[in-house]
């Protein structure tokens, strides 16, 4: 199974005047081929899926197969949902576009047990022949996907290979290496990129890398090549940015920083998300300073 891992972003949604802005998302995916990135993720968190209509949401991942093509830059397409045979409906769609893979979150809301999540997962991965990862943030959804559970799937069902794991523990990150050692960890809080990646970690699914994907790269693809100093010294240098840019829940900050660094040409956000703070938004800028934004 040809699998999904090393550098990607979760990329951020551009709107214009309340509809969705391809010309700059078409933009941006170019940016994140230009500087390295191994693969790209539309429709995420980071994506505001949860306020996109179904066809908006099917767009992007159509915009972002489309433009991904022939470049050899893989395409894991968000795929979630707290309906199963939404979840199923949107990952079917991803793969008759010609999507590498699907990330799915943990369905949100309804909570899930840890059977009801066993069946979702095995549902949705069931209904495609493409790779998926697993994802989850229990500080998003209100469930964690518990390790035993994370097995079962593995061990069960052929074409499930990994996880976003956006828990923000280490002790959660070494548990599964141990219990499961041939399972895919990719890390989903930017914080700990290089904690996660040192503890053999294959990939991350980054916020940040939406504003440099250049470092970000850098940092995995350091990592992966055994150069772990150099991988840490890039992660230790991206700190005062990645704190930034969870002042505010995501992707409030990043759209932001991204429309400061002129790589948006609007700033808009669909409710119930709205703009930072005057403080945060001086801060964001104030923080910006200190980082090269490549065009």
């Amino acid at each position: 199974m040809n699998t999904v891992t090393g550098a990607m972003s979760a990329l951020i949604t551009p709107f214009r005047n309340g509809r969705l802005d391809t010309e700059t998302y078409e933009k941006l995916i170019q940016r994140q081929i230009r500087h390295g990135m191994d693969a790209l993720v539309p429709v995420g968190t980071t994506g505001e899926s949860a306020t996109l209509s179904h066809s908006e949401h099917k767009e992007c991942i159509e915009i972002a197969v489309k433009v991904c093509q022939g470049t050899g830059i893989k395409v894991l397409a968000g795929a979630g949902s707290n309906s199963t045979l939404e979840a199923i409906d949107l990952a079917k769609f991803a793969e008759k576009m010609g999507a590498d893979g699907i990330l799915c979150v943990t369905p949100y809301y309804n909570k899930p047990s840890q059977e009801g999540l066993f069946q979702h997962y095995k549902a949705v991965a069931e209904s495609v022949g493409i790779p998926l990862m697993l994802y989850n943030v229990p500080g998003r959804t209100g469930v964690n996907l518990e390790t035993c559970t994370i097995q079962r799937l593995f061990n069960e069902v052929k074409n499930i290979y990994g996880i976003k794991e956006a828990s923000g523990s280490m002790e959660r990150i070494v548990e599964l290496n141990t219990k499961i050692p041939d399972f895919a960890i990719l890390s989903g809080e930017d914080a700990i990129n290089y904690p996660v990646l040192a503890n053999h970690g294959v990939g991350v699914i980054s916020v940040t890398g939406n504003l440099l994907p250049d470092k970000i790269s850098a940092l995995v693809h350091k990592a992966l090549q055994g150069e772990l100093d150099e991988s840490r010294r890039i992660n230790n240098s991206l700190y005062k940015i990645n704190k930034a840019l969870f002042v505010e829940s995501n992707p409030i900050p990043i759209k932001a920083a991204m429309y400061l660094a002129g790589l948006t040409p609007t700033l808009e956000y669909r409710l119930p998300l709205v703009s930072p703070s005057q403080e945060n938004m001086r801060m964001i800028e104030e923080t910006l300073k200190d980082y090269e934004v490549k065009a």
